[in-house]
């Protein structure tokens, strides 16, 4: 699986520049797997991005800004969504991706085959998706 970030190379909003900078750095410490994918110069990405941003995810003037994130083709979410997950430590699973073996959020492995947990978080892989469960 790849993480795609739609970002725009030629931005000229230091706020977008900082969230992009910030998504990227991120996803290089955590030594994610991701794909750049220009919206700025590329209307084919700019088209994409727009079509696959969840109805309800989009500004009310209809256009999403980057940075906005997926995974292949499944909508992750957008930078607040992102920091909320970065500062919540569910990186991974905002990402829908599993916990890397030997990281602070991978899972001591159960029995069961695909199933792992701590406390009241479960992640649960099914048919090649992982799933996060939370027990309150």
């Amino acid at each position: 699986m790849v993480i795609k970030v739609f970002l725009a190379t030629s931005s000229g909003s230091t706020a977008i520049k900082k969230k992009q900078q910030d998504v990227v750095g991120f996803l290089e410490a955590l030594k994610v797997e991701y794909a750049e994918l220009d919206i700025a110069c590329n209307e084919q990405n700019r088209m994409w991005m727009r079509q696959n941003v969840p109805e309800e995810k989009k500004p009310s003037n209809g256009i999403p800004l980057p940075p906005q994130i997926f995974n292949e083709e499944s909508y992750c979410g957008d930078y607040d969504t992102f920091f909320d997950a970065k500062e919540d430590n569910t990186v991974y699973a905002f990402l829908g991706l599993p916990p890397p073996p030997g990281s602070k959020t991978f899972f001591v492995q159960l029995s069961l085959k695909g199933l792992i947990t701590q406390s009241s978080v479960i992640y649960l892989l099914h048919q090649g998706f992982w799933f996060l469960l939370v027990s309150l």
